[in-house]
């Protein structure tokens, strides 16, 4: 006899350390997303996927940053889906363009979209669709260089609009302000696709600043509820060199930093072998 009890465990987020949520989540080949958005960033895992040595993955990321630069640079990248890619503020990703121009470490394919195409095809992929519609691309030669991006008529109109397929990653890994003891999830801020990529994917994981007792609300909050994400990793100042509001600071020095020590190969694998590589991971 199988007893409620058991039904209800097997829907319960499971809190683990990064490193075992990691490992149990990425997987060579895989596509992995790693949203937030000005803050959140998770980059305390994305560092943990490349002590992993994890590789041939497609990264998906509305505004590939910083982390992204660095698991390009590190060979982790085989594709990368994304909408925008940059250093906010500063410049260019260093390593993302020596990938492109120069296949260096790897050749790295690409696949284009808008904003609002991507943000579409999480909501498509968190909905269960196998697309998504949008006015959107028009005037763009985007269409003309990305496979994923169609014309589609409205039955009704007759209107040509654009279809996107929904995006379903292997796993979607994101950075939250706390969760509780049951493994519930509560984020508030600059909040972007978070939940939707959560919700989207066949597994999760999120890493927090902290693991309290109860979660009181806070304004514009969001509660992801422990039946929608598998892992919870307590892992303080994992959005560093961004910001988890309320908890800590954008790190913009290091930002500016970045730009310098990307722009040169043995630079970048010297910091990344001393600051990553180096690290065992103690959560």
């Amino acid at each position: 006899m199988v007893h409620s009890a058991d039904i209800w465990s097997a829907y319960v987020a499971e809190i683990v350390s990064l490193t075992e949520g990691v490992a149990a989540i990425v997987h060579d080949g895989d596509t992995i997303a790693m949203e937030g958005f000005t803050h959140l960033i998770p980059f305390a895992a994305g560092h943990e996927v490349i002590l992993h040595g994890r590789r041939a993955l497609i990264l998906v990321r509305m505004t590939p940053d910083l982390i992204y630069d660095q698991l390009i640079g590190m060979g982790c990248a085989a594709k990368l889906v994304f909408s925008w890619g940059g250093n906010p503020g500063v410049g260019s990703l260093h390593r993302f363009r020596d990938a492109i121009a120069n296949g260096w470490p790897g050749p790295l394919e690409l696949e284009e979209h808008s904003h609002a195409g991507m943000a579409n095809r999480y909501l498509a992929g968190a909905s269960g669709l196998p697309f998504a519609v949008l006015r959107g691309y028009g005037g763009t030669d985007l269409p003309a260089h990305t496979d994923t991006i169609k014309p589609i008529e409205c039955p009704f109109t007759g209107e040509v609009l654009t279809a996107v397929p929904a995006l379903v990653p292997d796993a979607t890994i994101i950075h939250a302000q706390r969760a509780d003891r049951a493994g519930n999830v509560q984020m508030w801020g600059i909040v972007g696709v978070q939940k939707e990529a959560l919700l989207a994917a066949k597994q999760s994981l999120v890493t927090v600043e902290e693991i309290v007792d109860s979660l009181d609300p806070k304004p514009h909050d969001v509660i992801l509820p422990t039946y929608a994400t598998n892992y919870v990793a307590l892992v303080p100042g994992g959005s560093h060199p961004s910001y988890a509001q309320g908890y800590t600071f954008r790190d913009n020095g290091f930002y500016q930093e970045w730009d310098v020590i990307s722009r040169d190969r043995d630079t970048f694998r010297a910091w990344m072998a001393t600051n990553v590589l180096n690290k065992v991971s103690a959560v």
